[in-house]
């Protein structure tokens, strides 16, 4: 029996598109072989990348002003190249630090300082070593002659996440959209990079995607070499390396599979409903369950909430891995309890959820 699996990353996959994988396994079509032991030069495997782009294309209305690429390196690598091919000396980039991985970012492009311009702290909402909310408006200290501007669009770790789409001007806006990545639409226009570790929303650990305008990465520096530089992915179409040929397989599946169901509408209304039913269960038993997010910065892709003891929530993510409910104790850096509920779990998840921890509470209040 599967298991309901809250894990923040890698995480959980629909069904549909795992059986698939498992029926194509072994022989990919008639080709006499997996999808694994093709060519990427091939035409079989060329048929699956390109779908993949297409499915994404049509599923988030991509401008032809933009690229879809397939990256290695997980958001990791972009926080460094990111400032290496679009933060040149003398110039500056914006960062808006509000949690673990903008940090991370930030943190990154400093230590390139030495071969790139300065990578600043325009915002941060870090109070006592933990972050409770998204910042405002009025709150971003932007720089109109920055090379970028850069922001996570969730926290995976702190259970945040960004409603609005920051305002920076003229800037070049990049997002690492890693943990909310087609939990739906948003306007591609507005970015000049958006990129996304796919190990939380849209498929296996492995590739990221990332979806770039293309007179931006035509304006990156030309004196790096060439597989460190975003114009040699986009110019040969993310296969100028051999790429995570099973991951993209398992993208297509993904994305085909949402498409199925409805498109990016359809997922987003079934991520809202699933954060209202959690939510709304740990309002209504906020003498037992405490949400530590400012409820305008919530995330609907991953829900933090502490228990009135390090005892009980150990308690809690015992008894629920008991009851089939695995994933659920929060990250080491901070405790408690944390629920990825990303696109692949489903409401019905949700309500066991709920149910569990209402018998939880009654027993143990």
């Amino acid at each position: 029996m599967r298991v309901i699996n809250f894990n923040a990353g890698p995480a959980g996959l629909p069904l549909p598109p795992l059986e698939r994988a498992q029926k194509e396994f072994l022989e990919f079509g008639k080709s006499g072989m997996s999808i694994m032991e093709h060519s990427h030069r091939g035409k079989d495997y060329d048929a699956v990348h390109n779908e993949a782009i297409s499915l994404l294309r049509e599923l988030l209305d991509v401008p032809e002003t933009h690229d879809v690429l397939f990256m290695q390196g997980g958001a990791h690598l972009q926080f460094s190249l990111i400032p290496l091919n679009f933060l040149m000396p003398g110039k500056s980039a914006d960062y808006l630090t509000t949690g673990h991985w903008s940090k991370v970012a930030l943190s990154e492009a400093k230590a390139l300082s030495a071969m790139v311009g300065t990578a600043r702290e325009a915002v941060t909402t870090e109070h006592d070593g933990v972050f409770t909310r998204i910042p405002k408006q009025d709150e971003l200290e932007l720089d109109s002659n920055a090379a970028y501007a850069h922001y996570t669009t969730n926290n995976t770790i702190f259970g945040t996440q960004w409603h609005t789409i920051p305002e920076v001007g003229n800037v070049p806006l990049i997002a690492d959209m890693s943990s909310d990545f087609i939990w739906k639409k948003f306007d591609v226009s507005k970015y000049a990079l958006a990129y996304a570790g796919a190990q939380k929303n849209i498929g296996p650990s492995g590739v990221v995607v990332a979806i770039a305008r293309k007179d931006f990465v035509e304006s990156g520096r030309t004196d790096l070499s060439k597989t460190l530089k975003y114009s040699t992915v986009a110019k040969n179409n993310s296969l100028f390396n051999t790429p995570p040929t099973f991951s993209i397989y398992m993208v297509r599946n993904i994305l085909a599979w949402v498409k199925e169901i409805g498109g990016l509408d359809a997922i987003h209304a079934r991520n809202l409903k699933k954060g209202e039913l959690l939510y709304g269960a740990i309002d209504a038993m906020s003498d037992f369950y405490k949400s530590p997010v400012e409820k305008d910065s919530r995330s609907y892709m991953n829900v933090v909430f502490r228990l009135p003891s390090q005892a009980l929530e150990e308690k809690f993510v015992a008894e629920a891995k008991a009851a089939n409910m695995v994933g659920l104790k929060g990250h080491r850096a901070v405790g408690g309890i944390r629920a990825s509920v990303y696109n692949a779990v489903s409401v019905e998840n949700i309500q066991s959820l709920v149910d569990f921890m209402e018998k939880f509470k009654k027993a143990n209040g």
